[in-house]
This record gives C-alpha cells, sequence and structure tokens, in this order.
C-alpha cells in the first residue's frame, strides 16, 4: 500500500480514526476530515507522523454539499503541496451520526438529518471528488451491521445505510469501466464513542452484544480498521459491488 493515499471521511474519531491509522501503518498516505473537533485532527495527524508517516486533515461538514466543491478545491491544493500528487487512490465514506428513536417517535428533522449526513453527504462528495480518484483506484462505503438485522430504534439509520448499500452495487456498474471498485464494510457493534457511546460505556448494552455475537464479545475499532486496510489491498482488486459484514457473527 506504500505510495497509495486515501481521503476518509470523519477521521478525527472512532473508526474512522483507527482506520486512518491501520491505513498509513500499511504505508498509505491519509487525508482525513473532521467536523469541529480540530484538536483530535491534529492529533491523528502527530501520531501518523510519530509512526514515520504522512496525514493532513480537512475540515468539512458532509451535511453541506454546497461546501463540496470548495473541498475538492483544499483536496486538490492538500495533495499537491503534501504528497506531490495530483490525486488519489481510496475513497472511505465513514463521516456519519447516529440517532436512536423509535419509528412512531421519528421526527422528520430527525430524518432529514440523517439523509443529508449519511445518504446525500456520500452521493455527493463522491460524485465531486470522482475527478481526482486516480483510475483503478477504490471507493468504500461504510454501512451497519442494522440493513441485516433489525433492532428497535434504528429504522431511520438503518434506512440510510440500506441506501448506501444499493448506491455501492451502481457505483461498482458505473465505475468498472475504469477499474474503480466500489464495497461496502457493514460493522456490528463497535465500543466507540458512536452514540453517545453506548456500546463501549453501558455494562448491560455490552452484555447483550456480546450475547448475541458468535466470537463472544463486541468489537473494539481495531477490528474494523484491520478489515478496511483488508478490503483495500492490493490482493482484492478482483472484489466489487460486495457488501462484506464485520460484526463477529452478530445475531446469526
Amino acid at each position: 500500500m506504500s505510495g497509495k493515499i486515501a481521503v476518509i471521511t470523519g477521521a478525527s474519531r472512532g473508526l474512522g480514526r483507527n482506520a486512518a491509522l491501520k491505513l498509513a501503518q500499511a504505508g498509505a498516505g491519509v487525508i482525513g476530515t473532521y467536523n469541529r473537533n480540530a484538536d483530535a485532527a491534529r492529533s491523528l495527524v502527530d501520531e501518523v507522523a510519530k509512526s514515520g508517516g504522512k496525514a493532513a486533515m480537512l475540515p468539512l461538514d458532509v451535511a453541506h454539499c454546497d461546501t463540496f466543491a470548495a473541498f475538492g478545491d483544499a483536496l486538490c491544493k492538500t495533495l499537491e503541496d503534501t504528497f506531490e500528487r495530483e490525486n488519489f487512490d481510496f475513497l472511505v465514506n465513514n463521516a456519519g451520526i447516529g440517532i436512536h428513536a423509535l419509528f412512531a417517535e421519528t421526527t422528520p428533522a430527525q430524518f432529514d438529518e440523517l439523509v443529508n449526513i449519511q445518504l446525500k453527504g456520500p452521493f455527493f462528495l463522491t460524485q465531486t471528488l470522482l475527478p481526482y480518484l486516480h483510475e483503478e483506484g477504490a471507493i468504500l462505503n461504510v454501512s451497519s451491521g442494522l440493513t441485516r438485522f433489525a433492532l428497535p430504534g434504528f429504522a431511520a439509520y438503518a434506512v440510510m445505510k440500506g441506501g448506501i448499500e444499493v448506491l455501492t452495487r451502481y457505483l461498482a456498474k458505473e465505475l468498472g469501466p475504469h477499474g474503480i471498485t466500489v464495497n461496502t464494510i457493514a460493522p456490528g457493534a463497535i465500543e466507540t464513542d458512536f452514540g453517545g457511546g453506548v456500546v463501549r460505556d453501558d455494562h448491560d448494552t455490552n452484555r447483550f452484544v456480546a450475547d448475541n455475537t458468535a466470537l463472544g464479545r463486541a468489537g473494539v475499532p481495531d477490528d474494523i480498521g484491520g478489515a478496511i486496510v483488508a478490503m483495500l489491498s492490493d490482493g482484492n482488486r478482483w472484489m466489487t459491488a460486495q457488501r462484506v459484514e464485520v460484526s463477529g457473527g452478530m445475531f446469526i
């Protein structure tokens, strides 16, 4: 993976941060995005640098499509100034939020927020960045185990992730002639601050996940970061349009 460059949305925290660190350890350069936490973004750049890698972080709110053109310009400048490149190799659409609300209680505002961040954002950000994605590159969209199994309170969230999985297949079809692969990774329940950190911090929730997972525990960020590296590796070039669940065997 040496010499490759990955663009990762939502790289300042959680799974995005872990993916950035794992890809950097594998030899890739990293350009991540963050929304509000500039300190966390700087610490990621420093951590990658300490291990001998190279990373840059750019501000981006994926909920606002009208900012994507300016982000594309900033990305181009970063590619040239930091990596002496005109394009990048991997796009990981990871940024997202979690809203827990029963179907009967979900509001239009909550639904619209999820649409903007989880579905509309990745759709149009990918469209904006396509001219800078190297031919024979790869796109990896982050979905969720919740598109396969159902838990109360996640209907709206899962609908958005289901849309991402359909988008993955369409992108794979349209971008295949350019040698670009497009796949989905679907994590199970992971111990991060996502959704208020409930899987990580609430004992009963963590125990529930562990009891319903074949490998007997909730996931940790390293489980997903390593899988992302594997899915983007050179040995995985013949796989496209696929959904790969990385959940430790949750609800099988």
